[in-house]
């Protein structure tokens, strides 16, 4: 009995020992962050704000990848396919993990197959209008829809499934308005229509390119979508602060991930690595010019939690508004 015990003992100090060897050794190589849209884009810009700061911490080169497509799936199937030893990451959002395996029955990845190591930023959505479309705030756009019911009005999104079109599906459904949804390939050109009065608005992240439109009066910003009013946007009003969605509360976020068989001791590196990297004064005015603020500190249970509860709730949502996968 007491050989057996002591064989036990042995073997466990054995495996832990193995583990922590594991883990300090960890990274052994470069590491791939990838990027599951096109090179040049804002998920783009985030990665090659961290990929320096997380590298120094690291001490192995952290190479950006991007792969598009899919809605962002192709990308992330590709991290959940190679070794789960933590030298593949995955910037991802709700976009890619949760929304569009809800959208696309083809897609078969599961919000499940990840775990969030950390969040990495956070930004603004806002209700953007085209410059002469005479109302000046979410109370008074919603008010315009009900009026407009013979010609409803028109908004676009990056397409059937995105956050975007989510988010105004939902809206629809809370309001009782009708509104036409117009889809599009990307966040560029819908922008642009919306200058150019082809869509009378739409539900967008913030951005510098979108700030410097409003500031020569080619569209106006007229409420936000998060509980409180975003750091970088104090004068913008919520829509939650009006009448018609006191509920309504969205904030687009990324983080990053690693499939949910990595071994605890190398997600804890990573976890430590990526919140020295939020603490870098370089990193946080890289992502203030980039209109995002750093994510919030959290242990690792903490993202869990939160991963899981981004998930139950867009799920919810989903099936509020009756969302058909395509």
């Amino acid at each position: 009995m007491h050989l057996i015990v002591k064989y036990s003992l042995a073997l466990f100090a054995g495996l832990t020992l193995a583990t922590g060897v594991a883990a300090q050794a960890f990274p052994t190589k470069p590491v791939n962050l990838m990027v599951p849209y096109p090179a040049g884009g804002p998920s783009d810009a985030l990665g090659r704000i961290f990929n320096t700061p997380l590298a120094k911490e690291l001490g192995q080169p952290v190479l950006v990848e991007n792969l598009g497509g899919a809605s962002g799936t192709l990308g992330a199937q590709k991290v959940l396919n190679a070794p789960a030893d933590g030298h593949y990451l995955l910037q991802g959002t709700p976009n890619e993990l949760i929304l569009a395996p809800l959208a696309y029955s083809a897609i078969k990845l599961r919000a499940e197959g990840f775990r969030l190591v950390h969040p990495a930023s956070e930004a603004a959505m806002v209700f953007v209008t085209r410059k002469d479309l005479p109302v000046d705030s979410v109370d008074e756009l919603i008010a315009l829809a009900r009026k407009s019911a013979d010609r409803p009005l028109s908004y676009g999104s990056v397409g059937v499934g995105s956050l975007y079109h989510f988010i105004l599906e939902n809206v629809q459904q809370l309001t009782g308005v009708k509104l036409v949804h117009v889809p599009y390939k990307g966040n560029a050109q819908l922008l642009q229509d919306i200058g150019g009065g082809q869509v009378d608005f739409a539900v967008l992240v913030y951005s510098a390119a979108m700030g410097a439109m409003v500031e020569q009066g080619r569209l106006k910003v007229v409420g936000q979508l998060g509980s409180e009013r975003f750091e970088l946007l104090p004068r913008v009003p919520t829509a939650s602060e009006g009448r018609e969605l006191k509920k309504l509360s969205y904030k687009i976020w990324a983080g990053y991930f690693v499939p949910k068989s990595t071994p605890e001791p190398v997600v804890q590196r990573l976890h430590a690595a990526i919140i020295k990297s939020l603490n870098d004064p370089a990193v946080r005015s890289q992502l203030a010019s980039q209109t995002q603020m750093p994510s919030a500190p959290m242990s690792l249970a903490e993202a869990a939690r939160f991963y899981a509860s981004e998930t139950a709730r867009y799920r919810a949502t989903a099936k509020a508004i009756q969302l058909q996968p395509q």
